[in-house]
């Protein structure tokens, strides 16, 4: 391309590898400065309302004129799925033209049902059972019956002999049947107990039960998945890729607590970043966390809708790569939720390929859902950029949003979200460790774990010549 002109993307060419990237293209892709702050921040990276929107967009701004003329400073045009629900309760969802629904806004729940597992195992229909406890738990007053029928459904699929071998051949580890069948026998004897709570009518402990069940039920998943699912397509070869999940332990600093009538100055928080599903994304992450990349790094943006960070000091939009000595940008990527496909879509948007009605695996449905920050028109142009959600799928209308498919979610905070809404811009991260899962990191010098089908070759029985 000529690069005398204006560059309008962070790739000269989308098709072609994503690791070098010219300078004018570089420059195209840093973000204009917020006007409260000298710090030149990525404001594009919670996502503007798309333009085939404009006239619902039209129509809330009217309704909700004080949030509107507020929200523009940063977000313009004004996404109706960050606009406050009380503004929004009397609009008719099907002028949104968006389905109704009832979201799943558990994070832990979202990547539960994300493993790349047989949804027709038993094990899956225990998991069903005990989140289904959750709505009942939404009703005033508690439906106790749904609980206890809850329970007594999973009871049965463990007392079924038939079941647990069903669940037990699904995990490919041999070595790991025995300590699942352990683990099985555990959740019998928390149904047993959660049975006498549920009798009790107990309202502040069905959940704490139900959470501790549920933990165990994803660690028996997870050694489900029979190995990573598919080939990441070789454009993506020379950037880092996360082959399964891993978990990270981000430690902050508050900046003055005091003013904030906060009795803490540090916390901690827990984050499940989801390779399976976005494995080039989730692998840039993790790699940069690895590379302490983030340590010591400030919070740069916290507008009650995202909580922002990862823009380095100096010219640079994103991480520099020392083996290329440019920014590496890495592909917008995406898994959708059906059954028609096995590897995420790359390099474009879902609203770009006329597909905004799709739900992706990894949604923008729980309040601290991790996603790349980026440039409002290229999609291609995350680096180091990440924000977090400060919002959840109730706070629509109808159960959906105008993020999904359009930025590219790799994670969710699992333990210590609460903490996100007192964030603050310049609250320091002291350090994101990996607390497990770096064995899953890919990167260009490292093999990778074995594919399903080299575990499944190593498993099979020996052939007599």
């Amino acid at each position: 391309s000529d690069m005398t002109k204006p560059a309008t993307s962070c790739f000269a060419a989308r098709p072609s590898g994503l690791a070098h990237h010219p300078p004018s293209s570089r420059r195209a892709c840093a973000a204009p400065s917020q006007a409260t702050s000298t710090r030149r921040v990525d404001t594009s990276g919670s996502p503007p309302s798309p333009s085939k929107r404009q006239d619902f967009v039209a129509g809330v701004a009217k309704v909700v004129a004080p949030a509107a003329a507020a929200l523009t400073v940063l977000l313009s045009p004004v996404p109706e799925a960050l606009v406050p629900q009380q503004q929004l309760q009397n609009l008719n969802a099907a002028q949104a033209g968006l389905p109704a629904s009832n979201p799943n806004t558990d994070g832990r729940a979202i990547l539960r049902y994300a493993l790349p597992i047989n949804n027709q195992s038993p094990m899956r229909q225990v998991q069903k059972s005990m989140e289904a406890i959750s709505a009942a738990l939404r009703v005033p007053g508690v439906k106790f019956s749904d609980v206890t029928k809850s329970i007594k459904r999973s009871q049965k699929v463990l007392a079924s002999d038939k079941d647990r071998k069903a669940i037990l051949a699904e995990i490919p580890n041999p070595s790991k049947r025995q300590d699942a069948a352990a683990k099985l026998d555990q959740i019998a004897s928390m149904l047993q107990d959660f049975s006498g709570v549920a009798e009790r009518k107990d309202k502040q402990e069905v959940p704490i039960i139900q959470q501790k069940i549920l933990r165990v039920v994803g660690e028996i998943e997870e050694e489900m998945v029979p190995g990573f699912p598919y080939e990441v397509p070789k454009d993506y070869s020379n950037l880092p890729q996360l082959k399964g999940r891993a978990t990270l332990e981000l430690k902050m600093k508050l900046k003055d607590p005091a003013q904030r009538s906060l009795d803490y100055d540090h916390f901690s928080m827990t984050m499940v970043i989801d390779g399976y599903n976005a494995p080039v994304t989730s692998g840039n992450f993790v790699d940069l966390v690895r590379r302490k990349f983030y340590d010591g790094m400030e919070i740069q943006r916290s507008d009650g809708f995202v909580v922002q960070t990862g823009d380095p000091s100096g010219e640079a939009t994103g991480f520099i790569d020392p083996s290329t000595g440019e920014v590496r940008r890495i592909p917008f990527e995406v898994m959708v939720d059906n059954n028609k496909e096995s590897t995420p879509v790359y390099e474009e948007t879902l609203e770009e390929l006329s597909r905004s009605n799709e739900q992706p695996v990894l949604p923008f449905n729980a309040f601290g859902t991790m996603a790349m920050a980026r440039s409002e028109f290229e999609p291609n142009s995350g680096s180091s950029q990440f924000f977090f959600l400060l919002r959840d799928s109730e706070l629509t209308p109808t159960g959906s949003n105008l993020l999904d498919g359009r930025y590219a979610v790799f994670g969710y905070v699992t333990e210590g979200k609460d903490f996100l809404d007192g964030l603050k811009v310049g609250d320091v991260i002291e350090s994101i460790r990996i607390l497990s899962g770096e064995e899953n990191l890919v990167r260009k010098q490292d093999p990778a774990p074995p594919s399903v089908v080299e575990v499944a070759a190593a498993e099979a029985p020996a052939v007599a010549a």
